[in-house]
């Protein structure tokens, strides 16, 4: 926690989805950058996640149920709000808990930044492009027309829709959408971590790695290509938006190149210093037709606001990941 010297020093920043991967990440990175006047905003109910916030310096904590009415009623000067909490299976196929979770709870915090003229970066979703039939290109105009593959990806479209829409806008605003983020932090994610940190644990657990076949008769086995971005870009991105203001919108956020499930897979087992031993196993039915079978964020937009850090590649990113977080 701050000392109370320290208070006045430094911008206040809200951080919803705190518990969470990305968001830790986030936080942890802000740290390091020295940003200590930190809000945590979310569930803080789950266990698993507590490691990911627990060393972390900041603030307060704000339970998510009581955020909406919090912000609208605190006296406190907020500098920005990173909304990165989220509802993010991508198997739920309840479109009542996205509308309340990723939807409406999302609108009333941008309705509530805007009245109060507080800066906003939300999260959303490379799963708005569904099949990619209008690529990958952040272009506003093309929001309208997309056609996500289920209704998690409908739920960060609806939003994004929305918000183009608006009159009444936060000072600076922008949407991010994630590609196939991985990276320190996601170890509650359940089914829905990276496919990185699946194959580690399967490696270590008997010494082999299971990729989904192909059922497209364009892709190979393990020839399925995603757009993979190491979760310390994301952290990188954040930070730069936060402090330099480019124009507000909707931006891509992955690293720019696709690369296939094949690659991963064999950096995976490098990284750790073995022969690759890959086999493969059918999609299972649940997913089989919501399956994207190619990603890749074009980058232009954030690179052309004067962006220049580089990208982490996969061999870097897989290799910084295995070699310093989960092996270490």
């Amino acid at each position: 926690m701050l000392r109370s010297t320290d208070y006045f020093n430094h911008p206040m920043i809200v951080i919803t989805g705190a518990a969470g991967f990305i968001a830790s990440y986030l936080v942890g990175h802000l740290n390091e950058l020295g940003y200590e006047n930190l809000i945590l905003v979310d569930d803080f109910s789950r266990a698993d996640k507590i490691s990911n916030y627990s060393t972390k310096k900041f603030l307060k904590k704000i339970e998510r149920t009581e955020f909406a009415a919090w912000l609208e009623n605190t006296n406190e000067t907020i500098d920005i709000v990173f909304h990165l909490g989220a509802r993010t299976d991508t198997t739920e196929m309840s479109v009542e808990i996205f509308d309340e979770l990723n939807l409406f709870f999302s609108q009333k915090i941008w309705t509530v930044c805007s009245k109060k003229n507080i800066p906003l970066i939300y999260a959303s979703s490379a799963a708005t492009y569904g099949l990619g039939e209008f690529g990958y290109d952040d272009k506003h105009e093309i929001i309208s027309k997309l056609v996500p593959l289920n209704p998690y990806g409908e739920s960060k479209n609806d939003f994004d829709k929305w918000v183009i829409e608006q009159t009444e806008k936060p000072p600076f605003w922008a949407g991010l959408k994630f590609f196939n983020v991985y990276g320190p932090n996601e170890n509650h994610k359940g089914r829905m971590a990276s496919v990185i940190l699946h194959g580690f644990k399967q490696i270590k657990l008997n010494g082999e790695i299971k990729l989904f076949k192909s059922h497209n008769p364009n892709y190979t086995d393990g020839g399925q290509l995603r757009d993979f971005v190491y979760v310390k870009d994301v952290a990188n991105v954040c930070s730069y938006l936060m402090t330099e203001k480019p124009a507000s919108g909707i931006y891509n956020l992955g690293s720019g190149k696709a690369r296939t499930f094949l690659d991963l897979a064999s950096l995976t087992f490098k990284s750790l210093g073995l022969e690759a031993n890959i086999s493969f196993i059918d999609t299972p039915i649940d997913i089989r037709d919501k399956y994207q079978y190619f990603t890749e964020a074009n980058m232009s937009k954030l690179l052309e606001t004067g962006y220049n850090k580089d990208f982490y590649s996969l061999e870097e990113g897989i290799h910084d990941y295995i070699t310093n977080h989960l092996n270490s």
